[in-house]
């Protein structure tokens, strides 16, 4: 078996064995904290520009299946693990990870102590890093562009280039325009089972050509990168919303609307990845376990109470999590309600997105 290694811009350097694609990748090094869902994980946009270390410790058990991509292609840059599981167990098994990895040309790394590079990413905070396998050594100008990378152009790159409709499950009631800003399957999903017709565009489809296409509401999906970087994007969303039309934003969603009403962002010290996040909704006094991909954070001081407040917040950390507009039927999530494997306990939030709907319509189904 080749070896593999990862070498990080302070210079740390780990060896372990080649998994997946042969070659070498220059990325964001992140840490992502769930049992299951690497499928998931692999297939999620949000991860673009990412090399994504997985911290528990076997990684490929139930291997990969054609039901539960998230995206139509892998969007990581890179894979790390502390153990492959070469022999997975599941009836709906097709492919093994390291198969995935080789058909999505995506350079993988196992054998190493994930504890250790964990460690340094929560205390150094995150930070760039060259992952390649043997043969592959980085050059003196990879490691000049490992120093100076940043993730760009995100949106852009993993936005889908035209519509796509998907029929409701059942009798449809609603037709939603879900903005795609590195979106995941299975947001469209919940509101096809939900009665909605679902219309993909692209996310720099003009706020015009949605609030004239009959949309009964608008669905802001979650993204990678820099959300202050999207400066057209926040642009056509104060449109949107001064519209009055029902609005529901995830992750991305949830910060590029905050900027669109001119709240700030920041970028935390090493992000939210992983599916057992506490947060609480203060409205109601209770706490839900949340799954959460993010690099950047709402700035909660920094968002106009006459217009809008904060509702949910992080009890790790206290960072925004979900904002509730005043005036208009809009409100924002940091984290994925839509998540699968789970945990769900805030699926709840789109049938909050259709009551807000049937109320803009006076009630009527």
């Amino acid at each position: 078996m080749k070896k593999a290694f990862l070498l990080l811009a302070d210079g740390t350097l780990f060896e372990g064995q080649a998994v997946g694609h042969e070659g070498r990748s220059i990325a964001e090094i992140v840490f992502n904290t769930g049992m299951a869902g690497y499928q998931e994980v692999l297939t999620d946009p949000s991860y673009y520009g990412q090399t994504v270390c997985m911290t528990y410790p076997m990684i490929g058990n139930y291997g990969i299946n054609f039901d539960d991509y998230e995206s139509r292609k892998s969007w990581v840059s890179g894979f790390i693990m502390r153990e492959i599981c070469e022999h997975p167990s599941n009836w709906r098994c097709k492919l093994t990870l390291d198969e995935y990895l080789k058909s999505q040309k995506v350079v993988g790394m196992s054998g190493i102590d994930t504890r250790r590079l964990t460690r340094i990413l929560r205390s150094s905070g995150v930070m760039n890093g060259i992952l390649y396998t043997e043969g592959f050594e980085p050059t003196p100008a990879d490691l000049e562009a490992m120093h100076a990378y940043v993730v760009k152009d995100a949106v852009k790159t993993v936005t889908c280039r035209e519509n796509t409709v998907y029929p409701a499950d059942g009798v449809q009631k609603y037709r939603i325009a879900l903005y795609d800003y590195g979106v995941k399957y299975n947001i469209e999903r919940e509101l096809c089972r939900r009665g909605c017709e679902v219309t993909v565009v692209p996310g720099d489809t003009a706020p015009e050509t949605v609030l004239a296409g009959g949309y009964d509401g608008v669905m802001l999906s979650n993204g990678p990168g820099d959300p202050a970087e999207n400066v057209d994007i926040v642009e056509d969303l104060k449109v949107l919303r001064n519209s009055g039309i029902p609005i529901f934003g995830i992750c991305l969603g949830h910060q590029l609307m905050s900027l669109a009403i001119g709240a700030q962002t920041t970028k935390l010290k090493y992000g939210h990845r992983g599916v057992n996040h506490p947060v609480k909704d203060l409205d109601e006094d209770r706490t839900y376990i949340t799954s959460q991909n993010h690099g950047y954070a709402v700035l909660g001081e920094t968002i106009d109470p006459a217009i809008a407040r904060v509702r949910y917040v992080n009890l790790n950390d206290g960072t925004v999590e979900g904002v509730e507009h005043i005036d208009k039927p809009v409100f924002t999530v940091q984290y994925h309600p839509e998540v699968c494997p789970g945990p769900m306990d805030t699926s709840y939030l789109f049938d909050k997105f259709i009551e807000n709907i049937e109320k803009s319509k006076g009630g009527a189904q």
